[in-house]
């Protein structure tokens, strides 16, 4: 589409800054790496705008004088029935902007990555043979594949992205790496009311290589609950394997001197409240504050899986074919019993096809992706799976400082205020990437141009909502997300917002931008209260983050896909190692509770098979 006319009233250029030209060229490349129907609703939405200029003053956009078009928008937003469309039209505006507005950093000279065995499927022969197969190279896969390789097997890890060094993340505008790091570009959401924007990484590595780095233990009372409530009794043994993966990702607390001002003025906000808070443990060893952890770290200090877990794997023998697409997993319907898995049919970028075949599949696609395998591959039919779908909604809140705050200079996921956490919510000093804002500034026109220019002074925190599972994940091909968000949820979101106001307010600052098109932001504590007591959780802008539970594991046959040690019921051969194995919503960031299930369910087959072995040869 032709943005300029779009660009131009939005951020109501005048021709006078070189920056500002640029962005049209930058949307249009961006637009072009999403889904089409997320490229055609963002091209009928300005189209709409453009129609209406053409309505009211004889031209379109691109025709209008400045003026005329501040006038065009003014009228537009003084619409309140309009005002979440327009908000929605500037995020990818304002995401190109800021690209062009905010230069790349130098890029440091980047440190070479830990040798990994990997091959483009195009090289990949026709038909193999391994051990095990494992399908996906995240968290839970990573794992998997390290496990079993080192147990003797020879394993196979398949992945459907590519594999990125730390060097190319150095080389590229973030935004530019987002599009080629998430699936969908980024643009995976999930439908209902209202709806969620739901990013996931497709990688080597996964969204391991696109999280914050944040390493959250899971809660003993998560745990307990797994156990107790839903019969995962390998949650019993966690806590020995979340060690086990705290030593492979040298987790440790973030020091204060590379946190950067938008995580200590969250601690200071904190402290004058009196309010239980610290710098997040991550892993991220020698961090030096870059700020891309969700575009790919360019350092090399984020222990990403393809940094940490998977060249162990590899030093065990397993290899990794990347652009590798698991249509479905073969089965054996020829003995008697339940079928067994025999291996996976792949397709290559270019449309071929390979086999692999092997006695033992383990599912390790995420929680949006392998629901969808099981049911290509004729094994989607207990009437749970796809269902228990958990996924963190998330918002967040700025607040407006008098001195610069320059939040992208700086860990991007900082201090963790766990204040509300036995209530289900956790703050987190939360920033974004250099040119890649991820928060909506009120305005359009002349006050939306202020906001941008002024946005070095905003400090931003995010919190999630450890929710109720509301979701289920539907279809065979596409990902295909629906998403009711609990009443119960709804509330602590709003307390949510409320209590992040109250720590930027404590920590200095001279307004906070709720985010909300219709309460847009609040110059007192009193005045937020105001604002808010008109405002419900679908007036918020709201994405989620964290998905779970689509094949929960479990002791009641009735209730959970998979049994307390992880195998897929009704099929023989096949494991489930990746975040839809977790029961309920771990209610912190899920990595290490993702990678110790993984641990827990590939170990548990590993030492199954051996006493079996043993066994037949005595």
């Amino acid at each position: 589409m032709s943005a300029h006319g779009l660009v131009a009233a939005l951020l109501a250029d005048t021709d006078d800054e070189e920056w500002a030209a640029r962005v049209p060229a930058r949307l249009d490349t961006f637009l072009s790496a999403l889904p089409a129907p997320v490229r055609a609703g963002v091209r009928t939405a300005a189209a709409a705008v453009d129609a209406y200029a053409l309505l009211h003053s004889g031209r379109r956009l691109a025709g209008l004088t400045p003026d005329e078009r501040e006038r065009v928008l003014g009228s537009l937003a003084a619409r309140p029935g309009l005002v979440p469309a327009l908000d929605l039209l500037k995020v990818p505006v304002l995401l190109a902007a800021a690209t062009e507005r905010t230069p790349l950093p130098r890029a440091e000279v980047a440190p070479e990555d830990p040798p990994l065995d990997c091959t483009p499927a195009e090289e990949w022969p026709d038909r193999a043979t391994a051990d095990a197969v494992v399908v996906g190279s995240g968290a839970g896969g990573a794992m998997a594949a390290r496990t079993l390789a080192r147990a003797g097997l020879s394993v196979v890890v398949l992945e459907e992205g590519e594999h990125h060094t730390t060097a190319s993340f150095g080389r590229r505008p973030p935004l530019d790496r987002f599009t080629d790091l998430y699936r969908d570009g980024g643009a995976t959401a999930a439908l209902g009311n209202p709806p969620l924007l739901l990013p996931v990484g497709r990688a080597v590595g996964g969204t391991t290589v696109v999280n914050s780095g944040t390493c959250y233990r899971t809660p003993d009372h998560v745990l307990d609950r797994w156990s107790r409530c839903h019969g995962f009794h390998l949650a019993d043994g966690l806590p020995a394997h979340l060690d086990e993966v705290e030593r492979t990702l040298r987790v440790a607390t973030q020091p204060l001197g590379v946190l950067g001002a938008n995580g200590l003025l969250a601690l200071a906000g904190a402290e004058r409240l009196g309010w239980r808070a610290g710098p997040l443990r991550r892993n991220a060893p020698g961090c030096k504050g870059s700020c891309q952890c969700v575009v790919g770290c360019p350092t090399g200090a984020k222990q990403s899986v393809q940094l940490s877990v998977l060249p162990e794997a590899c030093a065990a023998g397993a290899r990794i074919v990347t652009g590798a697409r698991v249509l479905r997993i073969l089965l054996d319907h020829d003995r008697p019993g339940l079928p067994r898995a025999s291996g996976v049919l792949v397709r290559r970028a270019d449309g071929s096809e390979l086999e692999i075949l092997s006695p033992l599949v383990v599912t390790a696609a995420g929680a949006l992706q392998t629901p969808q395998l099981l049911r290509r591959s004729g094994l989607g039919g207990h009437p749970r799976l796809g269902r228990n779908l958990s996924v963190h909604p998330a918002t967040s809140v700025a607040g407006r400082f008098p001195e610069p705050v320059t939040s992208w200079k700086g860990v991007l996921q900082s201090a963790g205020i766990e204040e509300l956490h036995e209530r289900g919510i956790l703050i987190e000093a939360t920033a974004s990437p250099p040119g890649m804002s991820s928060f909506v500034l009120p305005g359009v026109g002349r006050s939306l141009r202020r906001e941008l220019e002024g946005a070095d002074r905003l400090a931003v925190l995010g919190a999630m909502i450890a929710d109720r599972p509301s979701g289920r994940v539907l279809g065979r091909d596409r990902t295909l997300v629906r998403y009711s968000l609990d009443p119960r949820d709804g509330e602590r979101l709003m307390t949510a917002v409320q209590a992040m106001g109250r720590v930027l307010f404590a920590a200095g600052a001279k307004e906070v931008l709720t985010g909300i098109p219709r309460a847009p932001r609040a110059r007192t504590l009193g005045e937020l209260d105001a604002l808010l007591a008109g405002i419900t959780a679908r007036d918020l802008h709201l994405s989620a983050f964290h998905p779970t539970g689509t094949v929960a594991a479990g002791g009641d046959p009735h209730r959970a896909p998979a049994d307390a040690e992880g195998r897929l019921r009704g099929v023989d051969g096949v494991l489930v190692a990746d975040a839809s194995v977790l029961p309920g919503c771990p209610e912190v960031n899920p990595q290490l509770s993702i990678m110790a299930a993984a641990l827990a369910v590939t170990e548990s087959y590993a030492e199954r098979s051996s006493s079996s072995r043993s066994s037949t040869a005595a």
